[in-house]
Parts: C-alpha cells; sequence; structure tokens
C-alpha cells in the first residue's frame, strides 16, 4: 500500500492505520569527510563554504541539509486527485530548534506544525557515527538519482532531480531544486505506471538566511517493547526511534515509524471504543493524509 499524503495525527478511533509519507526527503547523508556533523548538531554555516554539487547525489544531499538549515517564508500550491490548494510556509530555526509551520489558504482549515530537533537515527543524523557512504548506499539500492534540466520556479533558477524507484512498491520523484540555495521548489510524484499524481510548487519564496548557528540533533530513548509487530515490510525499510506511546486504560496505544530514507509510513494499533467513531476498513482521505485500515480481533477485543 502506498499514498501521496504526509502523515498526520490520527483520531482516536483509528485502529489499524498505515500512512505512509512520500515527502519524506528530509532523512539522507552524504557530507564529504571535513563536512561531518559533530555528536551535537551540524554547523549550518558549512553550506556556505561549500561549492555547487557536481553530482546527483551531492544535490540531494545539499537539498536535505538546506531542509533544516535556511529560515524561509514561501507561498505554495499543491495539486492532486483532490483539487488544487495554496498553502503558505515558514521555517524558522531558534537556538539549533526548527519550528516548521504548513497552513491550507483554501478549503477545510489544516494547520501542520513541526518543531524539534533532527532525529539521530534518521539517515542525517546517522551520518554522525557512520560514513556517508554507508547512508547513501541505503538509497542508492532502492532509487536511481539522476540529474534533468533546468529551469526557472517561483522566479528562482533551478536544477532538476530525478529519483526513481528500482522496484514497484515506490513512487518515483521530480525535485526541481534552487540553484543558489539547494532548497527544492517543487516536487513531482509519479506512480508506477509514470503517471503524476501530485505536485508541490512553490510559487513565492522570500529571500532564504542560512542560520548562523548549528541545528541540533535529538536522541530519543527506544521506546519500550510492544507486543505486535508488521508481519511483512517492504525491503529497505528500517523502523526508526519514537518516543514512548501512550495507552487507554490498561490496552496499549502502539506507533511504529519506518523509513528508507526517502519515504516513510506510520503503523498505528488501538483498541477499538466505539464502533460509531471507527473508520471503516479500507482507505480514508484525512485532511492531507491517506490512512488504511483494518479491524483485527486479537481474544476479546477489537483493534
Amino acid at each position: 500500500m502506498r499514498t501521496s499524503k504526509r502523515a498526520t495525527r490520527t483520531p482516536a478511533a483509528l485502529m489499524a492505520a498505515v500512512c505512509l509519507s512520500a515527502s519524506g526527503l528530509l532523512s539522507a547523508s552524504g557530507l564529504a569527510a571535513s563536512d561531518q556533523p559533530t555528536s551535537s548538531g551540524f554547523d549550518c554555516q558549512q553550506l556556505a563554504q561549500r561549492g555547487a554539487p557536481e553530482s546527483p547525489i551531492g544535490w540531494l544531499e545539499r537539498s536535505l541539509w538546506a531542509s533544516r538549515c535556511y529560515v524561509f517564508q514561501a507561498r505554495a500550491v499543491r495539486i492532486s486527485g483532490d483539487g488544487v490548494r495554496t498553502l503558505a510556509l515558514s521555517h524558522e530555526i531558534r537556538d539549533g530548534v526548527e519550528r516548521e509551520l504548513v497552513s491550507y489558504l483554501d478549503g477545510p482549515a489544516v494547520v501542520s506544525e513541526r518543531r524539534g530537533r533532527i532525529a539521530r537515527n534518521s539517515l542525517l543524523g546517522a551520518s554522525v557515527n557512520a560514513s556517508a557512504q554507508d547512508g547513501l548506499a541505503a538509497i542508492e539500492d532502492y532509487y536511481r538519482v539522476s540529474l534533468g534540466g533546468e529551469s526557472r520556479v517561483a522566479g528562482r533558477q533551478s536544477i532538476r532531480l530525478d529519483i526513481e524507484p528500482l522496484d514497484s512498491l515506490r513512487y518515483g520523484h521530480r525535485i526541481w531544486l534552487d540553484r543558489s540555495t539547494g532548497l527544492p521548489l517543487k516536487q513531482v510524484l509519479i506512480d508506477v505506471d509514470g503517471q503524476i499524481i501530485e505536485t508541490f510548487q512553490m510559487t513565492e519564496l522570500s529571500d532564504p538566511t542560512l542560520y548562523s548557528g548549528s541545528v541540533q540533533f535529538n536522541s530519543p530513548a527506544p521506546a519500550p517493547p510492544q507486543p505486535w509487530q508488521p508481519g511483512w515490510l517492504p525491503a529497505g525499510y528500517r523502523e526508526l526511534n519514537l518516543p514512548p506511546v501512550s495507552s487507554i486504560g490498561s490496552l496499549p496505544l502502539g506507533h511504529r515509524l519506518y523509513s528508507d530514507g526517502l519515504s516513510n509510513f506510520s503503523v498505528f494499533i488501538e483498541p477499538l471504543q466505539s464502533r460509531k467513531r471507527a473508520l471503516m476498513p479500507g482507505v480514508h482521505q484525512i485532511d492531507v493524509s491517506r490512512a488504511a485500515v483494518r479491524h483485527l480481533r486479537v481474544a476479546e477485543q477489537i483493534y
């Protein structure tokens, strides 16, 4: 199961949901040895000292760090099967901690906020303890990354990055990167038949400013063991640590997060408290996410 939507918090009644993110381009490494992060964070000023990348992987790496290191505001459009929507974006950094805010300006009022440090068990954070080659090998095992042509997007000169999956379990991407900063200006999501299923494009980008300090890493403690695990995972996906989960009474509320470096998906398990509030089995649209739901009976409890 795959989807083109970004994962968000699910309703309490969602029993067995799989929310897959094809916009998980925030978790790869590829720094030169001299540019490796420290144990506590990454000095964003290193980006100003480096020349333009010479390889597709170099552009991918620069884009990922630029997305974490630049402070900016933007306007964008998202085009998908459910229509065209406009968004306001902002990315701030205070004391090394990021805050990203996405607000939909038309249609249902949806505001999404991401705040925190870079997870050390993401591929960005893993580059503290692993070589750049090891981090990128995980991506190149499942995707072919190449450079396309150049064009103007949001009034800025851009270079196109083509990311083609090597199997039928992943989506393809075309990403237009700002030549000056490496920030992604446009992203197109492509299905296994080569059809465009979603386009995200900035229409206006205010002057982005490189943060003068370091973006910080966080080391979440491993979550306590849970009494369940998926029976199957797509090749190349690994589990990422999450904060400890909550519970409903004596029954656990479970959440596991998986990533292959470019896309993520979550699995949520929680007890069914009321059929009136529960989503029925099938695929559902929830704000900007899609969730695939199953109801499973374990002993006398339905999850």
